[in-house]
């Protein structure tokens, strides 16, 4: 934290005001443009493009344009104009979900993202609304409210109405020494606060400085530089107390499969049979070496664990694909039935479903399913589906059939293999929500499938995942039909990867888990303890200087 003395920070804080307000006087009179392009610009150092430098940027400017608001109206919608920016480019991907379903027209993809993002720009809008409000009349009381208001609000999207945790600020931050500290301690809206923190600070410095005497100068640079080594100081040490180092895990194999099917082949019953092909040969031959082997999210479109010749001629093909000691997860769907009488044979009528992954052992006996939890709206599930259904809208995912949620995250036990924790596709975005934290796993198995959207999703979900190895300080195995599939182990590296478009395999050992970081003890209570921390150290700072 920066403070100079009270009567030098007023004098400064004023100088670096009335500054801010020359400069944004000069430009066009168009504060809400220059918040929207502010957004888009900020939204480009996401993957895949990953230019951090304008991000950071982007928000220090933001931050500048609503502590320089008139009032409070002022700075709410620049704000959210900055949120519509920054949600439009960042969520584009969004569109391409529509390309690959017959029921509703492709352009209603685009009406999609303008309205997720809409709806998502309330957020960063009540973050610039109660940094104003509190925090107005002093740069870095204004930095630390920014910052606090900026977690919650984070939190709060990836929690109301099911939550969209897509893309924290954190996650541009990924590489550099500080970020995975503050991963592992205050989880990804945390550590989303740290970098609001950091921008606002050393924008407010820069001004400060450019203002102050050639005396004052010297001593704020010097103060900025010894709270920037503090401040890394802290982290490490904090971070050792967190005690993570690696503990003992199995190290058998495991084969990661990247079949590289296309969604517009993958619901083509022509294409079952090539389909299952490319599974086969990527898995590989069997031998006498125990494998764990992975496969995608909804790999195979047959029915596992019904009671029919079908679903057992189903497991008969994937057990020729196995090893006596072999172990498969793959995702399939479940199919609930309401079964009833009919003279002397039972019928079942299809009521609902679920996206689960199946583990398969080398007899084809179904060990055990995990059932999705956390489930995409408009995706696998229609809500309030006599309305929309009435106007003409459906889910994505093809099929009639909602899909229901399982109970949560679970660990499940692999003969062999250690204890699995399951995370399919789009649950491994909310920080907090994915562990089983009364059975910890040696490792989390995500599968998933970014076919539907591009070249811009894959990487961002990727991201995702090394926040949550970070995090939980445990190794997490992907594998997508087109990528990115990967082995990411518990400090949040790459230690494998497959590229995007690309069949392939990745066949190595199960990195070491450590042991539970800060955060995997306790959640995102330390994410919301820090937010609470930096409001009150903006009250006290605040009376103090004001």
């Amino acid at each position: 934290m920066i403070y100079c003395g009270e009567d030098e920070s007023a004098i400064a804080s004023g100088r670096a005001t009335r500054d801010m307000d020359a400069m944004f006087a000069r430009m066009p009179q168009w504060p809400k443009t220059i918040a929207l392009l502010l957004g888009a610009i900020s939204a480009l150092g996401f993957a895949p493009l990953s230019l951090k430098p304008l991000t950071f940027a982007a928000v220090a400017l933001l931050m500048a344009l609503v502590r320089t608001a008139p009032d409070r109206k002022a700075a709410l919608a620049r704000g959210y104009w900055f949120g519509v920016g920054h949600f439009v480019v960042g969520l584009n991907w969004l569109a391409g979900a529509f390309r690959y379903q017959d029921v509703m027209p492709v352009w209603l993809g685009w009406m999609a993202v303008v309205m997720a993002a809409l709806y998502l720009a309330i957020y960063p809008a009540v973050t610039a609304g109660i940094a104003w409000r509190y925090g107005r009349r002093n740069g870095v009381v204004f930095a630390l409210w920014f910052a606090g208001a900026w977690i919650l609000t984070e939190w709060l999207r990836a929690t109301l109405f099911t939550g969209f945790a897509w893309n924290p600020l954190s996650v541009v931050a990924l590489e550099p020494f500080i970020m995975p500290h503050g991963l592992k301690l205050f989880g990804a809206y945390g550590a989303s606060g740290l970098i609001i923190l950091f921008c606002g600070i050393i924008a407010w410095g820069i001004m400060a400085i450019k203002v102050a005497s050639s005396r004052d100068r010297v001593a704020l640079f010097a103060k900025m530089c010894f709270a920037g080594m503090g401040a890394t100081a802290a982290f490490a040490a904090l971070d050792w107390a967190s005690d993570t180092e690696a503990v003992s895990s199995p190290t058998r194999t495991v084969r990661i499969v990247q079949p590289n099917i296309g969604q517009q082949d993958k619901y083509n019953e022509s294409f079952n049979a090539i389909n299952f092909a490319r599974l086969a040969e990527q898995t590989g031959r069997p031998g006498s070496t125990p494998r764990l082997i992975l496969w995608p999210e909804a790999a195979i479109p047959d029915r596992l664990d019904a009671d029919t010749d079908d679903s057992a001629r189903s497991r008969d093909r994937l057990v020729e694909l196995l090893g006596p000691n072999d172990v498969l997860l793959t995702g399939a769907d479940k199919i609930f039935e309401e079964k009833h009488a009919k003279g002397i044979a039972t019928e079942g009528r299809w009521i609902g479903a679920a996206n689960s992954v199946f583990a398969i052992n080398a007899q084809g006996k179904i060990l055990w399913r995990y059932d999705k939890a956390h489930l995409v709206p408009y995706g696998e599930y229609l809500p309030m589906r006599p309305f929309m259904s009435a106007i003409g809208l459906s889910r994505l995912v093809p099929g009639d059939l909602d899909f229901w949620p399982g109970p949560g995250p679970r660990s499940h036990d692999v003969p062999g293999f250690g204890k699995v924790g399951l995370q399919v596709c789009y649950e491994i975005i909310f920080s907090g929500q994915v562990v089983d934290r009364a059975n910890r796993p040696d490792f989390i198995f995500n599968p998933t499938n970014d076919a539907w959207y591009g070249d811009w999703a894959p990487p961002q979900h990727l991201a995702h995942a090394r926040l949550r190895a970070i995090e939980e300080g445990l190794p997490i195995l992907r594998s997508a039909p087109t990528g990115i599939s990967a082995m990411i182990d518990a400090d949040g590296q790459l230690v494998q990867s497959l590229p995007h478009n690309k069949a392939g395999f990745i066949e190595t050992r199960i990195p070491a888990a450590h042991k539970p970081t800060l955060f995997a003890r306790y959640g995102n209570i330390l994410s919301l303890a820090l937010a609470f921390f930096l409001m009150a150290a903006g009250v006290a700072l605040g009376r103090r200087s004001g």
